[in-house]
Protein backbone atom coordinates (compact mmCIF):
# COMPACT_ATOMS: atom_id res chain seq x y z
CA UNK A 1 0.00 0.00 0.00
CA UNK A 2 1.30 3.44 -0.93
CA UNK A 3 0.57 6.50 1.16
CA UNK A 4 -0.11 9.93 -0.27
CA UNK A 5 -0.04 12.10 2.84
CA UNK A 6 -1.78 15.38 3.42
CA UNK A 7 -2.98 15.89 -0.13
CA UNK A 8 -6.02 18.01 -0.59
CA UNK A 9 -8.03 16.91 2.43
CA UNK A 10 -8.37 20.40 3.88
CA UNK A 11 -9.10 21.80 0.41
CA UNK A 12 -11.78 19.16 -0.15
CA UNK A 13 -13.43 19.78 3.19
CA UNK A 14 -13.29 23.54 2.68
CA UNK A 15 -14.97 23.35 -0.71
CA UNK A 16 -17.70 21.03 0.56
CA UNK A 17 -18.67 22.42 3.95
CA UNK A 18 -16.76 25.67 4.37
CA UNK A 19 -14.64 24.38 7.24
CA UNK A 20 -10.94 23.64 7.34
CA UNK A 21 -9.70 20.19 8.25
CA UNK A 22 -6.76 19.06 10.27
CA UNK A 23 -4.03 17.35 8.31
CA UNK A 24 -5.41 14.12 6.86
CA UNK A 25 -4.12 11.23 4.83
CA UNK A 26 -5.04 9.63 1.53
CA UNK A 27 -4.04 6.06 0.75
CA UNK A 28 -4.25 3.92 -2.34
CA UNK A 29 -4.69 0.15 -2.33
CA UNK A 30 -4.78 -2.14 -5.32
CA UNK A 31 -5.79 -5.56 -6.48
CA UNK A 32 -5.21 -7.71 -9.55
CA UNK A 33 -6.40 -11.12 -10.68
CA UNK A 34 -5.73 -13.60 -13.48
CA UNK A 35 -7.31 -16.93 -14.28
CA UNK A 36 -8.87 -19.36 -16.70
CA UNK A 37 -12.52 -20.40 -16.90
CA UNK A 38 -14.57 -22.85 -18.90
CA UNK A 39 -18.33 -22.86 -19.48
CA UNK A 40 -19.66 -26.07 -20.97
CA UNK A 41 -23.11 -26.80 -22.37
CA UNK A 42 -25.93 -24.57 -23.53
CA UNK A 43 -26.00 -21.41 -25.59
CA UNK A 44 -23.42 -19.73 -23.36
CA UNK A 45 -20.77 -22.39 -23.88
CA UNK A 46 -17.53 -20.60 -24.74
CA UNK A 47 -14.85 -23.22 -24.13
CA UNK A 48 -11.80 -22.12 -22.20
CA UNK A 49 -10.91 -18.45 -21.87
CA UNK A 50 -8.50 -16.31 -19.86
CA UNK A 51 -9.56 -13.35 -17.75
CA UNK A 52 -7.91 -10.64 -15.71
CA UNK A 53 -8.99 -7.89 -13.37
CA UNK A 54 -7.38 -4.83 -11.81
CA UNK A 55 -8.51 -2.10 -9.48
CA UNK A 56 -7.16 0.87 -7.53
CA UNK A 57 -9.02 2.35 -4.58
CA UNK A 58 -8.15 5.80 -3.26
CA UNK A 59 -9.49 6.45 0.23
CA UNK A 60 -8.85 8.62 3.25
CA UNK A 61 -9.97 11.76 4.99
CA UNK A 62 -9.55 13.92 8.03
CA UNK A 63 -11.24 15.58 10.98
CA UNK A 64 -12.72 19.06 10.64
CA UNK A 65 -12.31 21.77 13.25
CA UNK A 66 -15.93 21.22 14.34
CA UNK A 67 -15.32 17.52 15.12
CA UNK A 68 -16.82 16.09 11.96
CA UNK A 69 -14.96 13.40 10.06
CA UNK A 70 -14.96 13.62 6.26
CA UNK A 71 -13.73 10.76 4.09
CA UNK A 72 -13.50 10.12 0.37
CA UNK A 73 -13.43 6.87 -1.60
CA UNK A 74 -12.75 6.67 -5.33
CA UNK A 75 -12.29 3.49 -7.38
CA UNK A 76 -10.47 3.20 -10.69
CA UNK A 77 -11.51 0.02 -12.50
CA UNK A 78 -11.51 0.14 -16.29
CA UNK A 79 -14.70 -1.04 -17.97
CA UNK A 80 -16.35 -2.18 -14.73
CA UNK A 81 -19.40 0.08 -14.98
CA UNK A 82 -21.72 -2.19 -16.95
CA UNK A 83 -24.75 -0.05 -16.13
CA UNK A 84 -23.36 2.91 -18.08
CA UNK A 85 -24.39 2.44 -21.71
CA UNK A 86 -23.04 5.77 -22.96
CA UNK A 87 -20.45 5.92 -25.70
CA UNK A 88 -17.03 4.93 -24.44
CA UNK A 89 -18.31 3.56 -21.13
CA UNK A 90 -16.48 0.28 -21.63
CA UNK A 91 -13.13 2.07 -21.66
CA UNK A 92 -13.66 4.61 -18.88
CA UNK A 93 -11.44 3.93 -15.85
CA UNK A 94 -13.68 5.67 -13.30
CA UNK A 95 -15.92 3.56 -11.07
CA UNK A 96 -17.66 3.86 -7.69
CA UNK A 97 -17.01 6.99 -5.64
CA UNK A 98 -18.48 8.44 -2.46
CA UNK A 99 -18.05 11.08 0.25
CA UNK A 100 -18.90 10.37 3.90
CA UNK A 101 -19.50 12.87 6.71
CA UNK A 102 -19.85 11.62 10.28
CA UNK A 103 -19.69 12.62 13.90
CA UNK A 104 -19.71 10.56 17.09
CA UNK A 105 -23.25 10.27 18.38
CA UNK A 106 -24.82 11.42 15.10
CA UNK A 107 -23.96 8.57 12.77
CA UNK A 108 -22.53 8.77 9.25
CA UNK A 109 -24.10 10.20 6.10
CA UNK A 110 -22.66 8.99 2.76
CA UNK A 111 -23.33 10.44 -0.68
CA UNK A 112 -22.70 7.90 -3.46
CA UNK A 113 -21.92 9.69 -6.71
CA UNK A 114 -21.79 6.29 -8.41
CA UNK A 115 -22.26 2.68 -7.35
CA UNK A 116 -24.59 3.16 -4.39
CA UNK A 117 -26.41 0.15 -2.93
CA UNK A 118 -29.76 0.37 -1.19
CA UNK A 119 -29.76 -0.69 2.45
CA UNK A 120 -31.42 -3.96 1.42
CA UNK A 121 -29.07 -4.45 -1.52
CA UNK A 122 -26.05 -4.02 0.73
CA UNK A 123 -27.09 -6.78 3.17
CA UNK A 124 -29.00 -9.42 1.22
CA UNK A 125 -26.45 -10.87 -1.17
CA UNK A 126 -26.33 -14.63 -1.44
CA UNK A 127 -24.94 -17.07 1.09
CA UNK A 128 -23.38 -19.01 -1.80
CA UNK A 129 -21.66 -15.93 -3.21
CA UNK A 130 -23.88 -15.14 -6.20
CA UNK A 131 -23.21 -18.15 -8.43
CA UNK A 132 -26.05 -17.03 -10.69
CA UNK A 133 -23.82 -14.16 -11.86
CA UNK A 134 -21.58 -16.66 -13.66
CA UNK A 135 -24.45 -17.95 -15.80
CA UNK A 136 -27.40 -15.59 -16.13
CA UNK A 137 -27.90 -12.58 -18.36
CA UNK A 138 -28.58 -9.31 -16.58
CA UNK A 139 -32.26 -9.46 -17.57
CA UNK A 140 -32.71 -12.62 -15.49
CA UNK A 141 -30.77 -11.68 -12.36
CA UNK A 142 -32.31 -11.37 -8.89
CA UNK A 143 -33.08 -7.85 -7.71
CA UNK A 144 -32.92 -6.31 -4.26
CA UNK A 145 -34.35 -2.80 -4.52
CA UNK A 146 -33.16 0.52 -5.83
CA UNK A 147 -29.42 0.74 -6.47
CA UNK A 148 -28.16 3.71 -8.39
CA UNK A 149 -25.93 6.73 -8.64
CA UNK A 150 -26.65 9.87 -6.63
CA UNK A 151 -27.87 7.94 -3.59
CA UNK A 152 -27.66 8.88 0.08
CA UNK A 153 -27.14 6.27 2.80
CA UNK A 154 -27.17 6.83 6.55
CA UNK A 155 -25.63 4.64 9.26
CA UNK A 156 -27.13 5.33 12.66
CA UNK A 157 -24.90 5.69 15.71
CA UNK A 158 -24.59 2.68 18.02
CA UNK A 159 -27.89 2.22 19.85
CA UNK A 160 -27.13 -1.23 21.27
CA UNK A 161 -23.91 -3.22 21.36
CA UNK A 162 -23.78 -5.41 18.28
CA UNK A 163 -26.70 -3.68 16.50
CA UNK A 164 -26.13 -1.70 13.28
CA UNK A 165 -28.96 0.10 11.45
CA UNK A 166 -28.65 1.58 7.95
CA UNK A 167 -31.01 3.46 5.66
CA UNK A 168 -30.90 4.61 2.03
CA UNK A 169 -32.72 7.27 0.00
CA UNK A 170 -32.79 7.80 -3.75
CA UNK A 171 -34.90 10.61 -5.27
CA UNK A 172 -36.78 9.77 -8.44
CA UNK A 173 -35.20 11.77 -11.24
CA UNK A 174 -37.96 10.90 -13.71
CA UNK A 175 -40.59 12.77 -11.75
CA UNK A 176 -44.10 11.58 -10.99
CA UNK A 177 -43.01 8.87 -8.56
CA UNK A 178 -42.05 8.64 -4.92
CA UNK A 179 -38.43 8.35 -3.85
CA UNK A 180 -36.97 4.88 -3.31
CA UNK A 181 -36.14 4.11 0.32
CA UNK A 182 -34.95 1.12 2.35
CA UNK A 183 -33.50 0.20 5.73
CA UNK A 184 -31.63 -2.75 7.21
CA UNK A 185 -30.63 -3.93 10.69
CA UNK A 186 -27.77 -6.32 11.52
CA UNK A 187 -27.17 -7.87 14.93
CA UNK A 188 -23.84 -9.47 15.92
CA UNK A 189 -24.13 -9.27 19.72
CA UNK A 190 -23.87 -13.05 20.24
CA UNK A 191 -20.51 -14.65 19.51
CA UNK A 192 -20.53 -16.47 16.18
CA UNK A 193 -24.07 -15.38 15.25
CA UNK A 194 -25.13 -12.82 12.63
CA UNK A 195 -28.78 -11.86 12.08
CA UNK A 196 -29.88 -9.32 9.46
CA UNK A 197 -33.17 -8.11 8.03
CA UNK A 198 -34.04 -5.38 5.53
CA UNK A 199 -37.05 -3.93 3.70
CA UNK A 200 -37.37 -1.33 0.97
CA UNK A 201 -39.35 0.21 -1.88
CA UNK A 202 -38.20 0.65 -5.48
CA UNK A 203 -40.34 3.34 -7.11
CA UNK A 204 -40.33 4.39 -10.75
CA UNK A 205 -42.73 6.39 -12.87
CA UNK A 206 -44.06 3.26 -14.59
CA UNK A 207 -43.62 0.55 -11.94
CA UNK A 208 -43.11 -0.09 -8.25
CA UNK A 209 -41.61 -2.94 -6.26
CA UNK A 210 -41.21 -4.02 -2.65
CA UNK A 211 -38.08 -5.81 -1.44
CA UNK A 212 -37.40 -7.68 1.77
CA UNK A 213 -34.49 -9.87 2.78
CA UNK A 214 -33.09 -11.75 5.75
CA UNK A 215 -29.80 -13.43 6.58
CA UNK A 216 -28.64 -15.75 9.32
CA UNK A 217 -25.09 -17.04 9.79
CA UNK A 218 -23.49 -19.03 12.59
CA UNK A 219 -19.82 -19.84 12.99
CA UNK A 220 -18.73 -22.62 15.33
CA UNK A 221 -15.05 -23.42 15.32
CA UNK A 222 -13.91 -23.98 11.73
CA UNK A 223 -17.47 -24.38 10.33
CA UNK A 224 -19.75 -21.54 9.21
CA UNK A 225 -23.33 -22.09 8.03
CA UNK A 226 -25.17 -19.25 6.25
CA UNK A 227 -28.69 -18.91 4.84
CA UNK A 228 -30.27 -15.96 3.01
CA UNK A 229 -33.61 -15.20 1.41
CA UNK A 230 -34.68 -12.30 -0.82
CA UNK A 231 -38.18 -11.43 -2.04
CA UNK A 232 -38.61 -8.78 -4.72
CA UNK A 233 -42.28 -8.22 -5.62
CA UNK A 234 -42.62 -6.10 -8.76
CA UNK A 235 -45.83 -4.62 -10.16
CA UNK A 236 -44.93 -6.42 -13.40
CA UNK A 237 -45.02 -10.11 -12.46
CA UNK A 238 -42.27 -11.16 -14.89
CA UNK A 239 -39.86 -8.77 -13.16
CA UNK A 240 -40.38 -10.27 -9.70
CA UNK A 241 -37.59 -12.40 -8.24
CA UNK A 242 -37.32 -14.61 -5.15
CA UNK A 243 -33.95 -16.10 -4.16
CA UNK A 244 -33.02 -18.63 -1.51
CA UNK A 245 -29.44 -19.59 -0.75
CA UNK A 246 -27.42 -21.69 1.69
CA UNK A 247 -23.69 -22.24 2.14
CA UNK A 248 -21.39 -24.27 4.38
CA UNK A 249 -17.72 -23.35 4.69
CA UNK A 250 -14.94 -25.19 6.47
CA UNK A 251 -11.65 -23.54 7.39
CA UNK A 252 -9.05 -26.29 7.55
CA UNK A 253 -6.17 -23.94 8.38
CA UNK A 254 -5.65 -20.18 8.43
CA UNK A 255 -4.66 -20.47 4.77
CA UNK A 256 -6.96 -23.19 3.37
CA UNK A 257 -10.77 -23.26 3.24
CA UNK A 258 -13.56 -25.14 1.43
CA UNK A 259 -17.11 -24.03 0.57
CA UNK A 260 -20.29 -25.66 -0.75
CA UNK A 261 -23.32 -23.59 -1.75
CA UNK A 262 -26.75 -23.71 -3.37
CA UNK A 263 -29.02 -21.01 -4.83
CA UNK A 264 -32.58 -21.12 -6.16
CA UNK A 265 -34.21 -18.21 -8.02
CA UNK A 266 -37.84 -17.95 -9.10
CA UNK A 267 -39.30 -15.26 -11.34
CA UNK A 268 -42.92 -14.16 -11.33
CA UNK A 269 -43.86 -15.41 -14.78
CA UNK A 270 -46.61 -17.97 -15.14
CA UNK A 271 -45.39 -21.58 -15.50
CA UNK A 272 -41.74 -20.60 -15.04
CA UNK A 273 -39.19 -23.11 -13.76
CA UNK A 274 -36.92 -22.58 -10.75
CA UNK A 275 -33.35 -21.68 -11.71
CA UNK A 276 -31.00 -23.84 -9.64
CA UNK A 277 -27.30 -23.37 -8.97
CA UNK A 278 -24.83 -25.34 -6.85
CA UNK A 279 -21.07 -25.48 -6.57
CA UNK A 280 -17.96 -26.19 -4.53
CA UNK A 281 -14.91 -24.00 -4.06
CA UNK A 282 -11.47 -24.09 -2.49
CA UNK A 283 -9.29 -21.13 -1.49
CA UNK A 284 -5.66 -20.93 -0.40
CA UNK A 285 -4.12 -17.69 0.86
CA UNK A 286 -0.42 -16.99 1.26
CA UNK A 287 0.62 -13.44 2.06
CA UNK A 288 -1.10 -11.12 -0.39
CA UNK A 289 -1.89 -13.90 -2.87
CA UNK A 290 -5.05 -16.02 -2.98
CA UNK A 291 -5.43 -19.10 -5.19
CA UNK A 292 -8.98 -20.24 -5.92
CA UNK A 293 -10.69 -23.07 -7.72
CA UNK A 294 -14.39 -23.76 -8.16
CA UNK A 295 -16.84 -25.99 -10.01
CA UNK A 296 -20.44 -24.87 -10.47
CA UNK A 297 -23.60 -25.98 -12.25
CA UNK A 298 -26.63 -24.00 -13.37
CA UNK A 299 -30.00 -25.48 -14.36
CA UNK A 300 -32.98 -23.73 -15.97
CA UNK A 301 -31.01 -20.49 -15.87
CA UNK A 302 -33.59 -18.78 -18.11
CA UNK A 303 -36.45 -20.11 -15.94
CA UNK A 304 -37.33 -22.68 -18.61
CA UNK A 305 -36.71 -26.40 -19.11
CA UNK A 306 -34.84 -25.89 -22.38
CA UNK A 307 -31.81 -28.16 -22.43
CA UNK A 308 -29.57 -25.35 -23.70
CA UNK A 309 -30.21 -23.49 -20.44
CA UNK A 310 -28.20 -26.00 -18.38
CA UNK A 311 -24.52 -25.09 -18.03
CA UNK A 312 -21.43 -26.21 -16.11
CA UNK A 313 -18.46 -24.04 -15.19
CA UNK A 314 -15.02 -24.42 -13.68
CA UNK A 315 -12.57 -21.66 -12.80
CA UNK A 316 -8.97 -21.56 -11.60
CA UNK A 317 -7.55 -18.19 -10.65
CA UNK A 318 -5.12 -16.13 -8.61
CA UNK A 319 -5.67 -12.72 -7.04
CA UNK A 320 -3.17 -10.32 -5.50
CA UNK A 321 -3.68 -7.51 -2.97
CA UNK A 322 -1.20 -4.70 -2.45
Amino acid sequence: MNNFKKIGVSALAGSLVAFTANAGEMTVSGGASIGIEHINGGADSNGKSFYMGNQLTFSGGGELDNGMNVSLSFVIDQGDDESDTSTGAATTPFDSHSVSVGMDGLGTLTFHGEGGDSAVGAMDGSAAGGMWDNFQAAANEPKSGKSSDDMITYSLPTLLDGLAINASYTPNGDGGADASTSWAATYTGIEGLTLAIGVGEDNETTATADAQAWKIAYAYGPVTVTATELEYDHSTAASSRDMESIAISYTLTDELSFTYGEEEITDGSANSEVAEFDGIGVSYTAGGMTLTGKMQEGKNIDYSTTATEDNELWVVGASFAF
